[in-house]
């Protein structure tokens, strides 16, 4: 059977749909050879390179989900600056987040501190701000990089990882599957951004109109891609009816994404199994 490699996109609450994906890779029995992910899809591939099973990361996220009051107050622990802030002017820092406390208020406990502990290898993506390109991690600190990758712009601060200044991955690469080439035999991309669903009138909130911005540039950068070089299979799950902070419909993006489990068993067999 040959190998193949997984990368899950950005794409925020939407993201969670990579969790049905693994779900249907658990049941075919097979394990990537290597996950590149950005933005969430950088820390729910973080969490399977970790060890976790897809069910398992369901069952997390579901229980955070569903609790919404501590939901909130784990997000306001995230808050960059405080009422101090607020007072003396510094309203930038007083309202953004602070993607490094987010982290730690909200991964597993199974992520270990360094990319050496994971199980199956991972790259992470980020952008360098200044240099204006993507920034791969696949060793040293794990949780600092996944910081980086969720680092929003205008709702997260930028963070600083060895003198370099990095924002969310999403807006040079939001679907690594070109990191993966010459690492598997097959590489596999799950897409989360998708078309819209339908026409929309209504007014967008400041942070859904800084998700949608970067949606915007993203489906731009990689339908670019997919027309220099595509992944051997790429999957789309049907999850564009959901709002990009919709964390709180994850039951329901995770069961609508099942759709496509049937979907991805033939397709991957097939792949992994096709003469050389």
């Amino acid at each position: 059977m040959k190998s193949f490699a997984l990368a899950l996109g950005s794409g925020a609450a939407r993201g969670l749909a990579h969790i049905a994906i693994l779900e249907a890779l658990d049941e075919m029995r097979v394990k990537p050879a290597a996950i590149a992910g950005t933005s969430i899809g950088a820390l729910i591939g973080a969490a399977y390179a970790a060890g976790m099973s897809g069910k398992a990361i369901r069952h997390y996220v579901l229980e955070l989900a569903h609790r919404r009051g501590e939901m909130r107050r784990r997000f306001l622990k995230a808050r960059a600056g405080t009422l101090a802030d607020l007072l003396s002017g510094s309203l930038s820092r007083a309202t953004q987040m602070d993607a490094q406390k987010l982290c730690a208020q909200f991964l597993p406990e199974a992520l270990p501190a360094d990319f050496s502990g994971l199980e199956i290898p991972l790259t992470v993506v980020a952008t360098d701000l200044h240099r204006r390109e993507p920034a791969a991690f696949s060793s040293g600190p794990l949780r600092p990089a996944l910081a980086a990758s969720i680092a929003i712009p205008g709702i997260f601060q930028p963070v600083a990882i060895e003198g370099r200044i990095l924002i969310d991955g999403g807006t040079t690469n939001p679907l690594p599957y070109d990191t993966l080439f010459g690492l598997a035999d097959v590489i596999v991309g799950v897409d989360v951004f998708g078309p819209p669903a339908a026409e929309r009138d209504d007014a967008p909130s400041i942070w859904e109109s800084i998700y949608l911005t970067i949606l915007v540039m993203g489906g731009a950068i990689l339908a670019a891609k997919l027309r220099h070089s595509a992944p051997d299979l790429l999957l789309r799950p049907n999850v564009t009816i959901f709002r990009g902070m919709d964390f709180f419909q994850a039951s329901a993006i995770i069961r609508t994404a099942e759709a496509m489990k049937s979907e991805v068993k033939e397709k991957l067999a097939a792949l992994l199994n096709a003469a050389p």
